[in-house]
């Protein structure tokens, strides 16, 4: 009995050694953590010949830097889009020009390698250490594969801090690949937090996951690069400004600026229309005036001329893309203002398509340079934010210049489909809340209307004349019009029959002028502009005296 027990014992034993080598392969399989790491040339994807890969704050980036002579080169759309759209493209003189506050510098495109601006196959290609000299990124070069790792975001990230050497994973999980191996005490920025896991970017340009046993919470990470990068220091009023331009028509038209402006108060600023592009190798029309000027500092007020682009002539694209028509038409505008003594120079160029956006841009950044280095205060009038409207780029004008104005009416205007209040508030405040999003407050002044448009249907046509405040309220008195309070509109309205048609109107008056006028405290803009001149009645003046500080 004891012989046929033995064989028994034995398979009983050799079984529970399979059990137990059966659960701890299986525990092993389930709980350890896995050591394959990813394969970084498939992860990354295929590389060019003499070509990196860029990785922009912990993200791979689309197309590749280029290697040439031990030196890396950036594609100069990648360039603009990504980094630092101040490198502007000279195609008239095949040449990189960068406006910085203070100077305007320009380097030759090169067919061959070595210098800061390279054209290869087509292509534009900018010096790494061309861009770092105006532009405050933190960069490294890496091997296995080659990459540039950029990062442009270096203030108060979120960071946590390795407890010991930890693994970074592809995915948050044990079992995921390594992407990489950090030592301890590397800081990691946190992307977001899981439940057992925390996805965090490396500077080494990786974007994975660590346990959260293996970190500790860390102070905000701050990356200092030791570049200067000077900065705009912006000509700006220590009050309020109270703009009103004053349309001039001619020459004989400065005359009246004793007459046009007795009843004026509270008026800090005047930009009388004076000057006007009139080819397009930017020369321009002047009728501004050393008198004017004289009598208007005279009475306190600083003139910021204001210069137009509506010559049927001109192409605006056509001006702006040239780079020695931009550059005439800033010599001979800032020479004019020195010559009258000018404060200012207000432009206002309107009905800009997207082909001249960029180019505009680089007008208002080498104006700019112009501007400031001869104490001149730079503004630009802008229509209210739509889609339509973004390629006037105001967050890069509000980098540049000193005042961006929004133009706050001709929400209907002439050849509209349907009638309507030239400046309804819910839409000037849209207006300014949209600019806001780009621009700083104190240098934003938002431009109300001194008119509106009394609006006409007869025979089934409509049609519409710009008129002034006195002439707007008789225009329904006259007609006995019956006045009521338009709620969405937030204005006085009218509507009449006559012989002549039907006829509406919204007013311009104290109570729609008052509402907009308190925009400026409600959101701390640097003041109020109003068009035009004449188109005001008297008592106005003292409607936004009383409301422009709240």
């Amino acid at each position: 009995m004891k012989q046929n027990r033995k064989p028994i014992l034995m398979v009983c034993v050799l079984i529970l050694l399979l059990i137990l080598i059966g659960g701890t392969s299986f525990v092993i399989k389930r709980f350890m953590p896995s050591k394959d790491r990813v394969d970084l040339n498939e992860y990354y994807g295929t590389l060019d010949e003499n070509r990196a890969h860029v990785i922009l704050n912990a993200k791979q980036a689309d197309g590749q830097a280029l290697i040439a002579d031990g030196m890396v080169y950036l594609p100069l759309d990648f360039v603009t889009s990504k980094l630092n759209q101040s490198f502007y493209f000279d195609q008239e003189g095949n040449q990189i020009l960068y406006a910085s506050p203070g100077d305007i510098s320009n380097v030759p495109v090169s067919e061959e390698p070595g210098g800061e601006a390279f054209l290869k196959d087509g292509k534009l290609y900018l010096q790494m250490d061309y861009i770092l000299r105006y532009t405050n990124l933190y960069t490294e070069f890496l091997e296995d594969p080659s990459r540039i790792v950029i990062q442009t975001k270096l203030k108060d990230l979120p960071c946590v801090m390795t407890k010991k050497e930890t693994d970074v994973r592809y995915q948050g999980g044990i079992k995921s690949e390594i992407l990489t191996t950090v030592p301890l005490g590397t800081n990691l920025v946190v992307i977001e937090e899981l439940d057992n896991w925390i996805q965090v970017a490396t500077l080494t340009g990786f974007r994975g996951y660590v346990e959260k046993k293996c970190v500790q919470s860390a102070d905000d990470l701050t990356i200092e690069t030791g570049i200067n990068v000077e900065s705009y220091q912006y000509l700006t009023m220590d009050q309020k400004v109270n703009l009103v331009w004053h349309q001039v028509t001619n020459q004989e038209s400065n005359d009246y600026f004793a007459e046009d402006t007795a009843a004026m108060t509270g008026v800090n600023v005047i930009s009388p229309t004076w000057f006007s592009v009139t080819d397009n190798e930017g020369n321009i029309s002047s009728i501004a005036s050393q008198e004017y000027v004289e009598q208007a500092h005279a009475r306190g007020l600083q003139v910021w001329g204001l210069i137009d682009n509506f010559n049927e002539n001109v192409n605006t694209a056509e001006l702006l893309s040239s780079t020695t028509a931009r550059w005439n038409l800033i010599s001979l505008l800032v020479n004019q203002a020195l010559s009258v003594g000018m404060d200012g120079i207000n432009i206002d160029f309107e009905s800009l398509n997207e082909e001249a956006g960029p180019h505009f841009i680089q007008f208002l950044r080498e104006l700019s340079v112009m501007t400031h280095k001869n104490n001149l205060v730079l503004s630009v009038d802008d229509p209210v934010p739509e889609d339509f409207t973004a390629h006037y780029d105001r967050t890069e004008q509000g980098r540049v210049v000193d005042y961006v104005i929004i133009m706050g009416y001709d929400e209907h205007y002439v050849g509209s489909e349907q009638a309507g209040p030239v400046a309804s508030f819910p839409w000037v405040e849209k207006g300014v809340q949209d600019t806001l999003e780009e621009v700083p407050a104190d240098r934003v002044i938002n431009a109300i209307p001194f008119y509106t448009r009394l609006w006409k249907v007869s025979d089934g046509v409509l049609t519409s004349e710009a008129i002034g405040m006195d002439t707007a309220l008789e225009a329904v008195t006259s007609r006995n019009g019956e006045i009521t309070w338009d709620a969405n509109a937030g204005q006085n309205y009218s509507s009449f029959e006559t012989e002549e048609g039907t006829f509406q109107i919204w007013l311009e008056d104290e109570q729609s002028i008052t509402a907009k006028t308190l925009l400026v405290p409600r959101y701390g803009l640097a003041g109020i502009a109003a068009w035009k001149l004449g188109f005001e009645n008297d008592g106005i003046w003292q409607v936004i005296q009383n409301n422009l500080n709240g």
